[in-house]
């Protein structure tokens, strides 16, 4: 049986010998195109480069930096905190990340955008100074980890 075996139809198909004549469609410039650097074995051109003129990269200035110090904190609403959890309950960045409000654990920050009505203690890394308002004034505690 095994001496019987056949590739299925299609699955084979022959080598297409390039610069044959211009009859087999892939003579003359075998399929490479014009002529040039691109047309040579090993011939390629860097990302980028436009023909020797200035690139539009090296054209553009520079600008802005990257502060090395900053810290990045994942910010979380008051909004979501009040949809998320009830009264009484204990909201920190464990808790915060298992209710899908933040999605890995990193610093946490809390904003004031939304309205928050249940009583919470918020135990966070950084707040607003909205978020603090609007906590203490819905009865609970902001505490800073």
């Amino acid at each position: 049986m095994l001496d019987r075996l056949k590739a299925p139809k299609g699955a084979n198909q022959k080598k297409t010998r390039r610069g044959r004549g211009e009859g087999s469609g892939l003579g003359k410039t075998s399929g490479r195109g014009g002529k040039g650097q691109t047309a040579r074995s090993g011939g390629n051109i860097k990302p980028g480069f436009e023909g020797g003129q200035m690139p539009l990269q090296r054209k553009l200035p520079k600008r802005g930096f990257t502060n090395i110090f900053r810290t990045a904190y994942q910010v979380v609403n008051i909004g979501a905190i009040a949809k998320a959890f009830k009264a009484g309950e204990t909201v920190d960045p464990a808790s915060i990340l298992d209710k899908g409000l933040i999605k890995r654990k990193m610093l946490v920050k809390i904003l004031g955008e939304g309205e928050i009505t249940v009583a919470v203690t918020v135990k966070a890394n950084s707040f607003s100074k909205s978020a603090i308002d609007k906590i203490t004034a819905a009865g609970g505690v902001a505490e800073v980890i």
